[in-house]
């Protein structure tokens, strides 16, 4: 039997390598676009956000930026919103239609687009949203805006999506701060000619789009609104208003100070002129195929940690197995005839003489597939042979053969909770391979959380099916309020939780928040997609499946159990236990957290290493559970039902410690609802993922369990 997990292990190790083969492995899209010269090109705006904040607003919600006024550019009128998927809805894109003109191959020196009034409330929101480190995101051909840098060495070019709105200064005079809007953009559109015939036709593809911006005063421009010298030094477009002071004289008639800022709305607006440039660049270094490598660069310096990642999952996996190697044939010697258990296989007893005079009850062979049940019958007891009377006492876990199955406290939640869990696992599972093999990525925007949420509403069908066989199983005779448990039970309590965030997020008029029509569609999806398919999958399991079957019979009355150890308590074992999973993935998931929370510019693309350290991870919440499951049954307590949930979920507990402490540490959020939204959702997650791990330690612990009084036999 070692030699078999060790050829499992070895295994294991060459299909590691195999996924890290394919780490940077993508599909950057599914068909190529070309243009021709003088084709128009659209460029789509989208939204505004920030590393200091979780609360994104849609681009043309600005008060301070161009309006979009109809006009067609591109074949389409600017202002027209761009369909979108459930994934880009759930992470606040709002793209649209704008009003830049790009044509392939057309230079423009400059482009006057607009002379927009913002009043006082505008330019405060201009403040603010720079104070905040705000980036804006534009799009050309599915590429994000980007902001270019080279490092240190000048030997690596690398972007970040997204462009800053606006920088602060301090006044070289008063020493006061000062914000500055960026109201010139430099678009970079860099090109090379098409694949195939496309090219031959002298179609040509986008391969890179850099956005370079500058803040020009109102002063200095020509009859068209340009800056009479763009690339020179430009005083900057200060967003500033000075106050009314007659107004603020008469307010404060006795004071011979007034404030130098003034919020009051009245009528007084600021005119910013908003001009852009742009220039084509051929770039044949540039594959369309690797196009999307530059958003990936910086990341490819971090690969040796990852790889640190990698063996660390890898060492303290190994250590593990070593232990469920040693468990395992502890068992196997137990019941194979070396530690209490006869040629044959069957279990002995030893037997002392009552002081009475009365034998105690024996347990007879019940059948060749190793069922155990009571028997009254003490007829057998003079067939023994003298040696067998001898044999040493059957202690620990084989004393709950008539317990160890007995169903537990409140199965009608369990059974739902391990449905809903196999739908994540089938979830997290397609999503890992679809990553692997490169057909999600950056370039299908929202795919992630799509095919997500398609993968789960699918997978209603599974949960249906093990939840029912396993509500008979526990000897349930309501099915049908089953299935309704197991399709409501968790997506309700996490759709809930995201309605009440959402309105906190509704009141701050941000496009994190989910539009109305979109809650009403998650809501259809669940009830008339989801729910009937779990309907289908529970109908199956109990009409047309058969109750697992259990190698013993359960006792009439349950067994006493002795005084059990600190550490085999439901909390102390959990967190006891969760650490040594949590111990194998914390490193990776340190750029998981950078990705999603401190680093928004940047993409997280290194699935490969994620699915070999989430890999070795549930190898690891599987040998735990083992551990802990025997060591469990040794103390003679039968109550492993919940508690494999509990151990295989612990992780999950220090998982959110570690974004608390990486809250405190590492970011730099500001605002009650931002600190809302990260510790909610972080919360959320941590609950998703010690779902989907508790329901991979409970289907372990069952099966382990089962096999180890599977392989006994009562005599």
């Amino acid at each position: 039997m070692p030699s078999g997990l060790q050829t499992q292990l070895g295994r294991l190790f060459a299909l590691c390598g195999l996924i890290s083969l394919i780490n940077a492995f993508y599909i950057p899209g599914f068909s190529i676009k070309s243009y021709v010269d003088n084709e128009a090109i659209p460029l789509q705006v989208n939204k505004v956000y920030s590393d200091r904040s979780q609360l994104q607003y849609a681009y043309y919600d600005l008060p301070f930026v161009c309006p979009p006024t109809g006009k067609k550019h591109a074949g389409h009128p600017s202002g027209r919103s761009i369909s979108l998927n459930l994934g880009e809805v759930l992470r606040g894109d709002r793209i649209m239609t704008s009003d830049y003109d790009l044509v392939m191959g057309q230079d423009q020196e400059c482009q006057f687009l607009c002379t927009h009034k913002t009043d006082r409330p505008g330019v405060k929101r201009a403040r603010e949203l720079i104070e905040e480190g705000y980036v804006a995101e534009w799009i050309v051909d599915n590429l994000p805006g980007a902001t270019s840098f080279v490092t240190v060495d000048k030997t690596h070019k690398y972007y970040a999506a997204g462009f800053k709105i606006g920088y602060k200064d301090f006044s070289p005079v008063t020493g006061k701060q000062k914000y500055y809007i960026n109201n010139h953009m430099t678009l970079v559109v860099r090109y090379r000619k098409a694949p195939g015939r496309a090219g031959n036709r002298g179609g040509k593809v986008i391969v890179g789009f850099e956005v370079y911006t500058k803040s020009i005063e109102v002063a200095h421009r020509d009859s068209t609104g340009c800056p009479q010298e763009i690339h020179s030094e430009n005083a900057g477009m200060e967003m500033y208003i000075a106050p009314n002071k007659t107004r603020l004289a008469s307010q404060y008639p006795s004071s011979s100070y007034l404030p130098e800022e003034d919020d009051v709305d009245d009528g007084s607006t600021l005119e910013i002129p908003y001009t852009y440039s742009v220039y084509f660049r051929e770039d044949e270094t540039i594959d369309w195929s690797r196009r999307w490598d530059m958003y990936f660069n910086n990341q490819e310096e971090s690969s040796v940690i990852h790889w640190l990642a990698i063996i660390n999952s890898l060492v303290i996996c190994s250590l593990l197995t070593v232990i469920v190697i040693m468990v395992i044939n502890r068992t196997y010697r137990q019941v194979h005839g070396k530690d209490g258990a006869g040629d044959d296989g069957k279990l002995l007893l030893k037997r002392r003489k009552p002081n009475n005079g009365i034998k105690s009850p024996r347990l007879r062979e019940k059948a060749p597939a190793g069922l155990l049940e009571q028997s009254g019958d003490v007829g057998r007891e003079d067939d023994l042979s003298s040696d067998e009377e001898y044999v040493e006492d059957i202690s620990g876990w084989k004393l709950l053969h008539g317990d160890v199955f007995r169903a537990p406290a409140y199965a009608g939640y369990l059974a739902p909770l391990i449905g809903s869990g196999t739908q994540l696992v089938f979830m997290a599972t397609g999503l890992l391979i679809l990553s692997c093999v490169g057909i999600l990525n950056p370039s299908f925007r929202g795919g992630f959380v799509s095919v997500g949420m398609g993968l789960f509403v699918f997978a209603g069908v599974i949960s249906g099916y093990f939840s029912s066989r396993l509500y008979k199983t526990f000897g349930g005779t309501h099915w049908r309020k089953n299935t309704l448990m197991t399709a409501l039970l968790f997506p309700g309590l996490l759709f809930t939780t995201i309605f009440i965030l959402n309105l906190f997020v509704w009141a701050q008029a941000s496009s994190t928040a989910l539009p109305f029509g979109t809650l009403v569609g998650l809501i259809a999806l669940l009830l008339l997609i989801q729910l009937p398919l779990v309907y289908i999958g529970s109908w199956y399991g109990v009409h047309q499946s058969q109750p697992y079957e259990h190698p013993t019979k359960t006792n009439a009355i349950a067994r006493q159990m002795p005084e059990q150890a600190w550490y085999t308590q439901n909390i102390y074992a959990a967190l006891i236990a969760g650490f040594v999973p949590f111990a194998v993935v914390f490193i990776e998931l340190l750029f998981v957290f950078r990705s999603l929370w401190q680093d928004k510019s940047g993409y997280y693309y290194v699935f490969g290493f994620l699915s070999i350290v989430s890999l070795v991870g549930i190898l690891t919440v599987v040998e735990v559970t083992i551990v802990a499951t025997y060591i469990m049954l040794c103390q003679e307590n039968y109550n492993w039902w919940w508690q494999s949930v509990f151990i295989g979920g612990g992780s999950s507990f220090w998982i959110f410690l570690y974004c608390i402490v990486f809250y405190y540490t590492k970011l730099n959020i500001h605002g009650f609802i931002s600190g809302l939204l990260f510790f909610s959702y972080s919360l959320l997650a941590c609950t998703v993922y010690g779902l989907l791990t508790g329901t991979v330690g409970f289907l372990t612990a069952y099966a382990f369990v089962r096999r180890i009084y599977g392989a006994i036999k009562a005599d």
